[in-house]
């Protein structure tokens, strides 16, 4: 998917196809990079990352990279053992003298509930330590003939959408029209919808209520 294939079809909805155009490339491309930074905000999960954080040495606060809109999981130390999830107030309360224990290698990790992009690992790391995790990408500013990276292909009409919506909403007679605000709630539902859908594939009983499931 490119943001020239998604203008294509842009152009197509509004109607702009013809020799002269009223929106440029340039205008549409910006709003399509806009949809995107929508998109990642509405669903993380669709601009999920996997790569290796370098953790801070011997402090138990830790940060995800830079372009992270927010942090998914972690997986394990890099060519190491798991690392598992637990609740910082429940170890907080079992055991308060953590944050002072002695640096090693992290077998615990727990989200900051105030930060999306922080989260504590136990026990703090010594230098060099390195863990695989999984976070929210933020989109990068595409140019047109760009591939528009992590993004399933099949979201292209939920990305043609949110910028038909942009596009729309600067136009006085499709705000009046009612016409701009129909693409915003078929692309939000359409985000929606889709991960609705995810029960039906990543739970056993496929959306079925355990007890029907035989």
């Amino acid at each position: 998917m490119t943001p020239s294939e998604v203008i294509t079809e842009v152009r197509n909805l509004i109607q702009d196809n013809t020799a002269t155009f009223r929106y440029s490339d340039v205008v549409l491309l910006g709003f399509v990079n806009q949809t995107l930074k929508k998109m990642v905000v509405l669903r993380p999960d669709l601009f999920s990352f996997i790569t290796d954080f370098t953790t801070v040495a011997d402090t138990t606060l830790q940060s995800c990279p830079t372009d992270s809109v927010r942090l998914m999981q972690i997986f394990q130390v890099t060519d190491g053992d798991a690392v598992t999830e637990v609740s910082k107030e429940t170890l907080d309360r079992m055991y308060p003298n953590w944050v002072s224990e002695s640096s090693g290698t992290p077998i615990n990790f727990m989200r900051h509930v105030r930060n999306p992009n922080k989260f504590f690992v136990y026990p703090r790391p010594i230098s060099g330590i390195e863990l695989v995790g999984e976070y929210a990408q933020s989109p990068i500013t595409y140019g047109l003939n760009d591939t528009i990276l992590l993004l399933p292909d099949a979201y292209l009409t939920s990305v043609v959408e949110g910028t038909v919506f942009l596009a729309e909403s600067v136009d006085n007679e499709h705000v009046n029209s009612g016409r701009a605000k129909l693409f915003l709630d078929v692309f939000v539902q359409g985000l929606g919808a889709g991960l609705q859908t995810r029960i039906i594939t990543d739970v056993e009983e496929g959306g079925l209520d355990p007890r029907q499931v035989i």
